[in-house]
């Protein structure tokens, strides 16, 4: 029976909101009545999924990377310990703090009981479950062993949560240096320097060549500085607008791999992210080909993708997994040199997810040394910098002094 969210007057008075199940709006008026209860609105929940052309439960999902991890485990642990799916989606909404995350869940109960797979129930909701989520879990439905498909769903998004953390809390700490740096500095050139300008305005002596420069630069910072800003405000817009088109973004996606360091990690990153998901599909049973589909829209990177896509084709044409990736150079060797393991010794998943890992501790690698060596060079160079500003400030100063003796 279909879910209906509803809202009703209890005897004093106070308002009741929460979820029942009925065949229709009319029959869960009646046990809301039946209740005591006067309804005030009952509404389908499937109403507030399907509506605005995909926006599922307003703008804001549902679900986050943590809170999908969570819940996967949770249901994983439900029907491993042989809950029907049934009363094991109907613990959860039971369980659920949060309104909306309730109300998907018991449409997601609604659409099983009304005899929709698992799978398709979570196709209506395509924002909450991406098409690698929801062909796992219709290989896990298709194999029985839905309860071990989605813990290992779990782990791979516990995996991938793991690699961002440590990929952003790398670049953290460099980001934050660099913006104090900047914010010092603009301080010390738009404030202090000028300063120094007026004490010596009056005088006849010559300036030294770096406060000059120095009152130039901060002359420029001052009139320009706000021209500048936006004109590098202007530039990231009309980055964001060429991204837009295909083209485009798979000509400046591409441009960014081949960067020294950056691109490294990006190839890295993504050829991680490509091998795992993978593995997780064809581990659980989907057909290669339709996993090598999922697995390339994990893909960030349009430069690959467009790569996969390509190398899509070559496996659909008959051709070796290894060999149809290791004809794009942009996905590392140890992808396709696993990948060619796992097709000679039948155990393509394992060694898939092998390559995955290892990639993933050599991007993690790469990023923690890049951070420990940016994190001194950016503390020098702020040093360098400050140094400069206060040279130009002293000269001046130092000079006075020499004059007066």
């Amino acid at each position: 029976m279909p879910a209906y969210r509803f809202e009703a007057l209890d005897a004093e008075g106070k308002t009741i909101k929460g979820l029942l199940e009925g065949d229709n709006s009319k029959a869960v008026r009646a046990q809301l009545r039946g209740r005591a209860l006067v309804p005030l609105e009952v509404q389908p929940v499937s109403d507030a999924v399907a509506g605005s052309g995909g926006q599922r439960f307003g703008k804001k999902r549902v679900f986050n990377a943590t809170g999908l991890t969570i819940w996967t485990r949770q249901l994983a642990g439900l029907v491993s310990a042989g809950l029907p799916l049934e009363r094991a989606l109907t613990a959860l909404a039971d369980e659920a703090e949060d309104p909306k995350q309730r109300e998907l869940v018991a449409h997601l109960r609604a659409e099983v009981n009304a005899g929709a797979s698992f799978g398709r129930a979570l196709g209506t909701a395509p924002r909450e479950f991406d098409e690698v989520y929801r062909a796992v879990v219709s290989a896990g439905e298709t194999s029985g062993q839905l309860g071990r498909v989605l813990d290992s769903m779990a782990t791979d998004l516990e995996d991938q949560q793991a690699l961002k953390a440590k990929l952003i809390g790398a670049a953290l700490y460099p980001a934050i240096v660099s913006l104090v740096a900047v914010v010092i500095v603009v301080f010390l050139v738009t404030y202090v320097v000028p300063q120094v300008a007026q004490v010596f305005a009056g005088g006849k002596q010559a300036l030294p060549f770096l406060t000059v420069a120095m009152l130039a630069v901060s002359d420029f910072v001052r009139h320009w500085g706000w021209l500048v800003a936006l004109g590098l405000a202007g530039a990231g817009f009309l980055l964001q607008l060429a991204r837009r088109n295909e083209a485009t973004r798979v000509r400046l996606d591409a441009t960014w791999l081949t960067l020294p360091l950056i691109g490294r990690l990006a190839r890295g990153y993504n050829a991680a992210r490509f091998a795992g998901t993978l593995a997780m599909l064809a581990g659980a049973g989907v057909p290669i080909l339709k996993a090598l589909q999922a697995a390339t829209e994990t893909l960030s990177n349009r430069a690959m993708r467009a790569d996969a896509d390509e190398a899509l084709v070559r496996v659909r044409e008959g051709a070796p997994l290894a060999s149809a990736l290791a004809a794009y150079p942009r996905f590392p060797g140890l992808l396709s040199m696993f990948a060619r393991l796992g097709e000679q010794t039948g155990e393509l998943p394992r060694m898939l997810q092998r390559a995955a890992q290892q990639l993933g501790a050599e991007v993690q690698r790469r990023a923690m040394a890049m951070a420990t060596l940016l994190e001194p060079l950016l503390i020098v160079a702020m040093g360098l910098v400050v140094m400069l500003i206060v040279l130009a400030v002293l000269l001046p100063i130092i000079q006075l002094n020499t004059w007066v003796k």
